[in-house]
Order: C-alpha cells, then structure tokens, then sequence
C-alpha cells in the first residue's frame, strides 16, 4: 500500500498520526520556496501540528526552485509524507509517527511559472517561507519578466509585484516574509537584495512605497536536526510496521526552533506559533542564532570533513567513538564556547552546548557527514571564520577583538585548526566525473558538491602544501578577507594538513 489520499483511510490509527479530515482542504495561506527536508521536517510540521489542534488552519503551496530532483513523489502522494520522530524530550523518551499534511501542492518554477505567479491573486496567501541553502540568497542582477527569474531573490521580487498588482497596492496585501537560511539577518539581508532588484527593474515609485511599508522581512533561525530519508534497512523496517510505503518519509529528532524575528503582532498572522513551545517570535534573535550557528552548525562544519576521512559515515558513528567523541566535546565546549563573537549571559553557551551533544548522541538519528559536506566552503565562511577572527589576533580583527585576543592568553585552538585542515584536504580533487569534483579517500570516491570546487582544484595543482594552505587562505573570493593575516593561523593549518595528509584521518 502507498501512502495517498485514497489508501487513507485503511492506514492503521495505532501505528500513526493520521491527519483530521478537516485539515486536508485548508485555505492555501502559505507560499515556500524550497522542497528540503529541514523545511518538511520543521516548518512545514509546525504549520501541520498547529493545523491538527484548530490554530491556523492554512496550508502551504510549496515551489520547486531548482532542476535538480524529481517532484513527481509530491503529486502521487498528493502531499502528504511521514514524519518519525525519535529522541528525548524533558528526559522522556519520544517515539512518534505522524502523517503531515500541511503541504498542498508542490508547483515547478521551470514548468509552473504562470500558475505560480496566479498565486499572487489570492487574498489568502499571507507568509512566504524560504530555504534555499546558504547560497540562495545571492544579488543577481536579471529582468524580473523572465519565466522564471534565475535566483531566488529574483523569483521573490516578481511574485510580490504581481501581488502588488493583485491588491492594487492596498496595505491589506501585504506579506510576511520569513527566510530560513542560515545566514545572518537573513531577513534584512534578503529585503535589501529585493529592494536593491526592484530599482535594477525600474519598478515604479508606487510598488517602492508598498514593498518597504506593507511587506515584512522577518529574519529567522531554524534549529532542527532533519537527516532525512533513512537507510534502506531502517526505512524498510519503519515500512513494514507503517504498513505502507512513503517515498517522502523522513526521520527527525524531537527538538526543534524556529525563532522569527519581529514584534508581538506578528503572533496575530503567524497564529501557528501560539500552540509550539518550539516556535519563539521576539524583538531579537541574535543569542538564539549565534548559540546555534557556532555550537551546532560551526562544531558540524569542523568535523563534517574530518569525520568523513576518518571513516566515519554519521555523526552518531562519530559520538559512539571515544576518540573522536572526545574530539568534538573539547572541540565545542573548551573552544568554540570562547569564540562566539558577541556577548553572551554567563553559562549560556555551556548549557547550550551540553543540549547540542546530547543531541549529537541521538541513538535514533543516522545524519550522515558527507550531507554536512553540502557547500562545505560557504558554511566555513558563514559559521567558522568569525570565530577564528576573534581566537587568533590578526589585522582583521576589529579594535575590541584584538583586545580580547592580547588579553585571554587561552591555548591555540588546536582542534578548531585540525577540522579547517580537514576542510582543506577533504576539497582536494582526484577527478572530475559527471559534472562535479570527486575527492578519494580510503579508496572510495565522494562527490565535492561546493559552488568553489574549482577554485580549490587550481589551488592543490601548486607544488608543495605551504603552497596549496597559502593559495587557498588568502584567497579573498572564499573568505571576503585574507586569513593568513592571523597571526599563526597558516602555520598552524599547514602542521594540521600535513599530520592529515599522512593519517588519512584523525
């Protein structure tokens, strides 16, 4: 049996969360660009759990952005997939399946531009939603008349502007946009990009007004290990006790946070957060974003390439190791926890950190290193690089950093500096094969999916590593900044590398 509407109603009830009927024919309320498992696994189970219990009660059109994929699983399931939950919550155990049904339709940017843009006639479109990776939020300079935009920025700008159409420029039709991206102020970000685009179209004075008075960008963080669909071992055992198969099935932990970023108000649109402890709306979310773009996703981007060479394929084979175990935990508590670039309240980064390696330890959770790998140099860019600029004293530091740095005489970050060297070896190329790098490691190929696989390619080709370690530091189209101007960073990243090179591992 298939999971669809029709198979339905034979689905036991004791084995999962079926949804209420009433919640398979809600008012179209959200429009979300991007397909990925965090947004099925966090948001879009959100808007479903609050759908479930009577708030809300609006559905998503969700829009497939890229080439890449096939939607086709979408239609035969009329969206619907299965989430399962597994991890501890308030030191209880949690173990929960439900059929989510909060998505009603995915639509092809390539194929469905037209009835995309129709979307923007409907008055009960109120939220956008976005996660596009961290490279999806870029400036690019194109007609908004295309069909569609290339970027995502693009495509945003034309769905507004019909929508401004739509309206006729009343303030009632105005949106709330809120990007998961993890990047900082994403939403800010994201509106000047738009705004910047709108003037590139020469989009008259009239849409100006109405885009920056009646439309609000929403910074957000989104915080929820989502590894996806699980091996075939596990997903055919979670199948056969299911009783069906979901080609859209995926597997999540128990914690989540989606913390947006505005005024109470915002409560009054955004009526899914009333009933989740996991969804905060505040004035600020920097702590919210810092603690986890530097404790969970920077301790990820360190160890990701290094786990990988080392042979381990997920997290949860990483934390079972004592070696590598004890790794991460220095890594993250005795290191990254001093490099946090603002000020925090005391013991907030610790109980933070404590809740991150537990999370880590999740017996139930296969999220896999090479996943993490996804545009490895951007989120070494995005989540690591801040901090090395605040441990190491360097002339790109700001004046109050280069005090912290003269002042806290602490250790080198040693463990910081291995898993930069392992990024570093984890890009070199052996091959290039069906349109992308692949590296080599323990003699298994895996694919290099970064935008600057080529960037490091030219770099190994020089003859020696102080070469390849200078070459890439340095280069500012990776880092917005010279990294070898930090003082005993290159030398340091150089002895890792080497010690790498010769282990194939740690």
């Amino acid at each position: 049996m298939n999971l669809n509407l029709e198979q339905l109603e034979e689905i036991p009830d004791d084995v999962v969360r079926k949804p209420d009927p009433a919640s398979l024919h809600l008012p179209e309320k959200v429009l979300q660009f991007g397909t990925g498992v965090l947004l099925r696994g966090l948001t879009d189970s959100i808007i479903d759990n609050a759908n479930q219990h009577g708030h809300f009660q609006g559905s998503i059109v969700v829009v497939k952005s890229t080439s890449t994929g096939d939607a086709g699983a979408f239609e035969r399931q009329n969206g619907l997939y299965t989430v399962c939950i597994r991890g501890i919550e308030h030191g209880h155990k949690v173990s929960e399946n439900k059929i989510c049904s909060s998505i009603s339709r995915v639509l092809s940017a390539a194929d469905h531009w037209s009835d995309i843009l129709e979307l923007a006639n409907k008055e009960s479109i109120q939220v956008i939603i976005s996660n596009t990776t961290e490279v999806g939020i870029q400036a690019v300079e194109e007609s908004i008349h295309a069909t569609p935009p290339h970027s995502y920025p693009g495509k945003l700008l034309a769905f507004l502007y019909a929508r401004y159409q739509a309206c006729q420029g009343n303030a009632s039709g105005g949106l709330v946009i809120i990007p998961t991206e993890l990047i900082s102020d994403n939403g800010k970000k994201l509106e000047a990009i738009v705004t910047d685009l709108a003037r590139f179209n020469q989009l008259e004075a009239g849409f100006m007004d109405w885009l920056g008075q009646h439309n609000r960008f929403c910074s957000s963080l989104v915080d929820r290990i989502v590894p996806g669909r699980p091996d075939a071992a596990t997903l055919d055992q979670l199948q056969k006790y299911l009783g069906y198969e979901d080609e859209l099935l995926l597997i999540c932990e128990a914690y989540r946070l989606w913390a947006i970023e505005g005024p109470e108000d915002l409560a009054d649109i955004l009526t899914f957060a009333g009933p989740d402890h996991g969804v905060v709306i505040a004035p600020s979310i920097e702590i919210f974003k810092e603690l986890k773009l530097r404790l969970l996703n920077g301790t990820h981007t360190l160890c990701c390439g290094l786990a990988f060479l080392s042979g381990f394929d997920t997290v949860r084979d990483a934390m079972e190791d004592e070696d590598f175990s004890e790794f991460i935990e220095t890594m993250m508590m005795a290191e990254i926890t001093r490099a946090i670039p603002i000020p925090l309240p005391d013991g907030a980064a610790r109980e933070f950190g404590l809740k991150v390696l537990d999370r880590f330890r999740n017996p139930y959770l296969e999220h896999r290193w090479i996943n993490i790998t996804l545009q490895y140099t951007s989120k070494m860019k995005l989540r690591v690089v801040p901090m090395l600029q605040k441990i190491f004293p360097g002339e790109n530091i700001h004046p109050g950093e280069k005090a912290f740095a003269s002042v806290h005489r602490e250790p080198s970050p040693e463990y910081m500096v291995r898993g930069f060297a392992a990024h570093i070896l984890f890009m070199k190329p052996d091959k290039w094969e069906g349109g992308k790098y692949w590296g080599e490691s323990r003699g298994i190929h895996y694919p290099i999916n970064d935008d600057y696989a080529a960037t490091y390619e030219a770099c190994w080709k020089e003859p020696d590593t102080k070469q390849v370690v200078r070459k890439i530091l340095s280069d500012k189209s990776l880092w917005d900044t010279d990294l070898t101007l930090l003082k005993g960073f290159e030398s340091s990243v150089h002895e890792q590398l080497t010690q790498l090179m010769e282990k194939g591992g740690m």
